[in-house]
């Protein structure tokens, strides 16, 4: 090994890696990477990697013989045991003081478990969030880290250089202790999945309604210059846009209607449900790709079940207009959901969230990237101990105001027969949150008559419990 230490390492060379160890590389750091198949640390550093500030590293003993210390060594590695099988290959190789950051997709409990665990063996450790592709690896991510605060001050410039850049501030920010970069990445794409859902919801409607790909493209086109302005709503027109090469047709009408997952929207449902926060649209979501994986079922089902034509008939700017308003609205209340649900985490798991700053990290480099975020970011400016944004009083006035939009919507799909969950349920919350009275009474008067569960009333105070020895009647 030559005397100069590099200063970062990197193990996993997949498309993310290399990605991100070339943005680490470009941005003035030198870099040394490992990979458990070793073949491809030589691919990488006789080709992409030649030329530039980095050394390859065939063992762990290696890596970490590369490496100024404190050693700080960045995991991209699949989520799950290949994780914890790496850490393990390292943790023999280091001393303490030296970082570890997991930079993959990891279940935030698991990132609470090995900060514990790495803390007994005096080693730092970081799990961050890392969103963006494998575009946002090399150009610049959006990145959330979260672990101990000394750890995060060591490599808190480096990853804020490689982070994407929105208005001069970097897309990454001390998230909090233990898991919190992990839990705000993994409510990041639950919110992501409820943010697709409605894009997809939105084009069947104007499927239904007679209009091609290439017309529904150039919609998505127009939404891109106003309120919706996305990343997601960008790729939307692109992917609506592109042709099949074989066949000629629209690529998007020769693609199966199945959609896959890797199980963040479904964790960010979960703890949601473990929490008792609502999160109806990001569920919606996440049972619409459940079901649309049964595709075999469904078409055996079409043809034994029948119900209304799916076909919309209305004047085609108009529901193009009323889209765009439902659209919007639903969009706040999906996201009111998934910023309530931080808020909860941040209470129950002693996070300490910056609500605000969680949104101005997510302007750049990620999926969910928008201009919309920069109006959570103020709300939470206006009022950090914002419950919802749903009583923002900006954000209130655009729901309150596109919320006949959003229920045409919903009618013109429960009419026409076509699926529209995400739709639905934003409007359910919103109508949930804003009532002062629900129907739970009636599920607590049947709880306490087939259990003695016990109810509370409206004329006493509340934490009052009272039963009834239901007669029969």
């Amino acid at each position: 090994m030559a005397d100069k230490k590099q200063q970062f390492g990197l193990v996993g060379l997949a498309v993310m890696g290399e990605n991100l160890a070339l943005n680490v590389e470009s941005k003035g750091f030198s870099v040394a990477v490992w990979n458990r198949t070793t073949s491809k640390v030589t691919d990488f550093i006789n080709g992409r990697a030649k030329g530039k500030d980095f050394v390859g590293c065939y063992t762990p003993q290696e890596l970490a013989d590369a490496l100024e210390r404190p050693r700080k060594v960045m995991l991209m590695v699949k989520a799950g045991a290949a994780t914890d099988a790496m850490i393990e290959q390292l943790v023999p190789v280091l001393e303490p003081g030296d970082l570890i950051i997991d930079g993959g997709n990891s279940y935030f409990k698991d990132t609470e478990r090995r900060s514990k665990e790495l803390a007994e063996k005096e080693l730092l450790f970081i799990g961050t969030g890392v969103s963006g592709g494998e575009e946002g690896a090399l150009k610049g991510p959006a990145i959330m880290p979260g672990g101990q605060k000394v750890a995060y001050g060591l490599v808190g410039d480096l990853l804020c250089k490689v982070s994407a850049q929105v208005d001069g501030e970097p897309c990454c920010t001390y998230i909090g202790p233990r898991g919190a970069g992990h839990y705000v990445k993994m409510v990041h794409n639950g919110i992501e999945y409820g943010d697709m859902q409605l894009i997809s919801e939105s084009y069947a409607l104007m499927d239904a309604a007679g209009m091609g790909a290439h017309e529904i493209a150039d919609v998505f086109g127009e939404w891109n210059k106003g309120e919706l302005l996305s990343y997601l709503v960008e790729i939307t027109q692109k992917v609506l846009a592109y042709d099949d090469p074989e066949t000629g047709k629209p690529l998007i009408d020769v693609i199966m209607d199945a959609a896959g997952q890797k199980g963040t929207g479904k964790w960010t449902s979960q703890d949601a449900l473990d929490l008792g926060a609502p999160t109806p649209t990001i569920n919606a979501a996440v049972e619409a790709r459940i079901i649309s994986s049964f595709k075999d079922e469904r078409v055996a089902a079409s043809k034994l079940i029948k119900g209304p034509e799916a076909r919309i008939s209305i004047d085609k700017k108009d529901l193009v207009a009323k889209l765009r308003n439902a659209l919007y609205a639903a969009k706040i209340c999906s996201y009111a959901q998934g910023m309530a649900l931080l808020r909860l985490a941040s209470e129950e798991y002693d996070y300490n969230l910056d609500f605000g700053a969680c949104a101005r990290i997510w302007r750049g480099g990620c999926i969910i990237r928008a201009q919309f975020l920069n109006r959570i970011t103020e709300a939470y400016e206006r009022n950090p101990e914002l419950p919802n944004l749903l009583v923002d009083e900006e954000f209130k006035s655009e729901v309150e105001g596109k919320q006949q939009d959003l229920r045409d919507v919903v009618k013109l799909a429960v009419d026409a027969g076509i699926p529209a969950g995400a739709y639905s349920a934003s409007l359910a919350y919103f109508d949930a949150y804003r009532s002062e009275r629900v129907s739970a009474n009636m599920i607590q008067g049947l709880r306490d008559h087939f259990g003695a569960h016990t109810y509370e009333r409206v004329d006493k105070p509340r934490g009052e419990w009272f039963h009834t020895e239901w007669m029969e009647v």
